[in-house]
């Protein structure tokens, strides 16, 4: 087509020119033509993607001509601009030919890895001293970036547990660690590793307003028919557990164990509901507090603490209960409370 368009051309250049009605018919012509010739390119271009695309052609060979393909961009492109190259098992080929999955590469890209940690402090788990965080927790972490060789950066962002859980889930972290409870709703949103902390949950009542419910009946006794009030933080682990616990009781939430303590000492509520930890802490920092509150733990419910791992990085999950099972640092709540000495 385009060969007749040029002969075309070539025997009308060397005839006379013709007046100007003829002439503004000669270039309408001209004009059809080369539109004919575009579109008749295209057509042959649609039919010869069409007849490739319905050709029995392996994986392996698809695999050739993309790793062609991504090799001839990466030679055209800058090399801040080089994109990784992804196998046909949805591995990630590092520049220095190493191979990762894909969140093990988005880490080693980045050169850090993302760890949420709640933004109010939890000692001995986590707390900032002389502008340094320190606690159990944040040794983990970097322990973790150590076996990864990369840097960590903490995302303090959440004021809450379940926001904690938020940060990870929403792809602002890459895990968590912050004595985060394995819950059944959490489990909706992200993965728990195998915990790395087993504690029990307490009770710490009131013992004025408890002996006022129980009316000389035995703790046990009181404790499985609960129907008391009962305070719980809110958006923590506790305003879960509670409901399946205490099904009879009379929840208060409060927006801090601080202020939790503070009421259930006022007797405005006769029973707080937390980990053994925390529960036999309030005892520890304060002597005195024993004449006033008592500590009932349920050996028979446990609290696991684990860390969070976004739900679309199965490899990364893999890794941290692979590293948490070869650790030799083992926490309980002894260790715990001993650890509040310093």
């Amino acid at each position: 087509m385009s060969f007749l368009i040029s002969r075309f051309l070539s025997v009308n250049a060397r005839r006379p020119r013709a007046a100007g009605p003829v002439r503004g018919m000669w270039r309408r012509v001209v004009a059809m033509l080369l539109a004919f010739a575009a579109i008749t390119a295209a057509g042959i271009a649609t039919s010869s993607a069409a007849t490739a695309a319905s050709a029995n052609i392996s994986p392996a060979s698809e695999a050739t001509v993309a790793s062609a393909a991504a090799a001839a961009a990466a030679a055209s492109a800058p090399a801040s601009e080089v994109a990784l190259v992804t196998t046909a098992n949805g591995l990630v080929q590092m520049p220095n030919g190493r191979l990762l999955s894909p969140e093990f590469a988005r880490i080693a890209s980045r050169g850090e890895i993302v760890v949420a940690v709640l933004g109010v402090d939890q000692p001995p788990f986590f707390q900032r001293y002389e502008g340094e965080l320190s606690g159990f927790d944040i040794d983990l972490a970097n322990e973790i970036a150590q076996k990864l060789g990369v840097k960590v950066r903490f995302n303090r962002d959440a004021w809450t547990f379940d926001g904690v859980v938020n940060l990870l889930a929403s792809g602002q972290a890459d895990i968590a660690i912050s004595k985060l409870s394995r819950t059944l709703p959490r489990a909706e949103l992200i993965s728990f590793s195998v915990p790395y902390v087993q504690l029990h949950r307490a009770l710490l009542l009131n013992r004025l307003k408890f002996a006022e419910l129980a009316h000389d009946r035995s703790v046990p006794e009181v404790i499985r028919t609960y129907d008391g009030t009962i305070g719980v933080v809110v958006n923590s682990s506790y305003a879960d557990y509670v409901v399946s616990n205490f099904p009879h009781a009379k929840v208060v939430g409060y927006r801090s164990w601080d202020e939790l303590v503070k009421a259930l000492n006022a007797g405005d509520i006769t029973a707080a509901y937390r980990d053994e930890f925390e529960v036999k802490h309030v005892l520890k920092q304060d002597p005195t507090a024993s004449l006033r509150l008592r500590v009932v733990t349920l050996e028979d419910l446990n609290d696991t603490i684990a860390v969070g791992v976004n739900i679309s990085s199965p490899a990364l999950l893999a890794f941290v209960n692979q590293f948490l099972e070869e650790r030799s640092r083992k926490l309980d709540v002894n260790t715990l409370l001993q650890a509040t000495k310093n």
